[in-house]
């Protein structure tokens, strides 16, 4: 028995590299070992399993010369559920209602100041540094969550597949550094900090706010719902506008 185990494997993997789940088997092993790694090390946020994960992935991609498109083939199935994902985070939010109409105006307050400043801070330092044109309109949505930073960044001219790179690292940024930012500072009302995790770091950052509570998570996500809304109508505008001027 032990000796056929070795053949077991290599017969499920020829099956699986012919057919589109090889993709979905990959993401899903590669995610939940990360994901275990990431408990083992007591949730730390250096050990994010976003980024690790992605890292894997890539590397086993380049090694075995496996296009991306075959590997798309089967990871769009789990592509199609961030929808329902995003969605799903109305649930505890909805929880939070009562909290919400209270702090509806200093939200918004704080979801416009918040786009706006880390839209202009990070053009404005590129822009010091020297960096190129397409770089500086790449990094301009590195806070909005990667598929509408994507459509934005290749509207103003910047370069859709760096904006990916700098978006999940402005998420892991923030998911590691956020929460000693905030007790440093005092800040310890989870409303506060779930908005500014979600406004600034996105999905990352939405997911590293549901492990400190349920109401920091919800916050988490309506400010990473809006600050997409927001930044798609607006960002292309008051980005193309600084873009001119530097």
């Amino acid at each position: 028995m032990p000796a056929e185990s070795p053949q077991r494997l290599i017969d499920i993997w020829v099956y699986l590299s012919a057919t589109p789940l090889l993709g979905l088997t990959l993401t899903l092993v590669v995610y939940q070992a990360a994901f275990m790694l990431y408990r083992r090390c007591g949730f730390h946020p250096l050990a994010n399993p976003v980024p690790l994960a992605v890292l894997v992935l890539a590397t086993l991609l380049w090694a075995t010369s496996t296009p991306y498109a075959t590997y798309f083939e089967g990871a769009q199935f789990v592509h199609f559920l961030l929808g329902p994902a995003t969605v799903a985070l109305a649930v505890p939010l909805f929880e939070q209602m009562h909290r919400l109409r209270r702090l509806a105006l200093p939200l918004l307050g704080a979801l416009v100041a918040g786009v706006l400043a880390t839209t202009t801070t990070a053009i404005v330092l590129a822009w010091a540094l020297g960096a190129s044109a397409a770089t500086i309109a790449s990094l301009a949505p590195k806070s909005v969550t990667m598929p509408v930073a994507m459509g934005i960044a290749e509207k103003i001219g910047g370069l859709p597949s760096l904006t990916a790179v700098l978006v999940m690292g402005t998420g892991v940024l923030g998911a590691v550094g956020a929460r000693t930012l905030f007790d440093t500072l005092r800040i310890q009302d989870p409303a506060v900090r779930g908005f500014a995790l979600g406004a600034i770091a996105h999905g990352i950052g939405t997911a590293r706010a549901f492990q400190e509570s349920e109401e920091t998570g919800a916050f988490a996500g309506l400010a990473m719902g809006l600050s997409a809304l927001f930044s798609a109508l607006v960002l292309p505008t008051v980005a193309g506008l600084l873009l001119r001027w530097v």
